[in-house]
C-alpha cells in the first residue's frame, strides 16, 4: 500500500488521516485520487485505492465525492480551468505578440510539465469517451482557442472563421509539441523547445499584417 498524505504522524502510523477543514481535506483526496488515476488509468483506479493513499476511510471519501467519476471530473475541472487561466494571462499580459506567442507556447510546455502528470487526464485519459469528460475538455480547448482568435481577429482583422481557425493550429501545434518533447524525455532544454516552437508559430502569424485600429492602440 502506498503511504497515506498525512501531515499528522499519529494519524499516519494508524493508516488514517485526522480531522481536516473540509476544503483541506477535498484538496488532499484530489491529490491522492490524481495520483491513482495517473498510475492506474480511471478503469483500473478504485474508491478503496484513492481512500487507502488519501488514509482516510471510504465513508470519508464518499462523503466528499459520491463517485469515483465524480472525483475525476472535479480533477478534470481544477486542471483545465488552470490551463484556460495560463492562455488568456498570456495573451492579455502584453499587447506585443512575438511575447504573446512565446507566452501561450510555454502555457502548453508547463502544463504537459506540471507536478504530477495532470496533463494525463486532460489529453491522455482513457476516459475521453464519457460524455461528461469529453465536454469539458473539448470546453477547456474552446476556450484556449476563443481566446488567441479574438487577438488575431482584433490584431489582423480577418474574419471570426479564419481567426479561429489559425488559433486551432496555434493551440493544436502547442499541445502536440508539449506532449511529444516530455515522451522524448525532455531532449531538448525546455526553454530552448518552446523557443524553437513560438519562432516557428510566429514566423507564420507574423505574415499577418497588423489591422490599423490594432496599430494604432500597440502604440498608445
Amino acid at each position: 500500500m502506498a503511504t497515506p498524505v498525512s501531515s499528522d504522524p499519529v494519524a499516519a502510523s494508524s493508516g488514517r488521516t485526522g480531522r481536516l477543514p473540509r476544503s483541506a481535506r477535498r484538496r488532499q483526496l484530489l491529490t491522492a485520487a490524481q495520483e491513482v488515476f495517473v498510475a492506474n488509468g480511471y478503469h483500473a483506479a478504485a474508491m478503496d485505492d484513492i481512500a487507502d493513499r488519501a488514509g482516510v476511510s471510504k465513508p470519508v471519501l464518499y462523503q466528499h465525492f459520491p463517485g469515483k467519476l465524480d472525483l475525476y471530473l472535479a480533477l478534470i475541472d481544477q486542471h483545465t480551468e488552470a490551463l484556460v487561466n495560463h492562455v488568456t494571462k498570456a495573451l492579455a499580459g502584453t499587447t506585443d505578440n512575438k511575447i504573446r506567442v512565446h507566452l501561450a507556447t510555454k502555457a502548453y510546455f508547463d502544463f504537459v510539465d506540471g507536478e504530477g502528470e495532470a496533463f494525463r487526464l486532460v489529453f491522455e485519459s482513457d476516459l475521453r469517451n464519457e460524455p461528461a469528460v469529453r465536454e469539458r475538455v473539448e470546453r477547456a480547448s474552446q476556450l484556449c482557442m476563443e481566446a488567441i482568435a479574438d487577438t488575431i481577429g482584433h490584431d489582423t482583422g480577418v474574419s471570426r472563421e479564419r481567426a479561429e481557425l489559425l488559433a486551432i493550429g496555434l493551440t493544436g501545434a502547442s499541445e502536440i509539441a508539449a506532449r511529444y518533447w516530455l515522451n522524448a524525455n525532455r531532449a531538448v532544454p525546455k526553454e530552448e523547445a518552446i523557443g524553437l516552437l513560438s519562432t516557428l508559430l510566429w514566423r507564420g502569424i507574423s505574415d499577418f499584417p497588423l489591422h490599423p485600429d490594432a496599430e494604432n492602440s500597440a502604440q498608445r
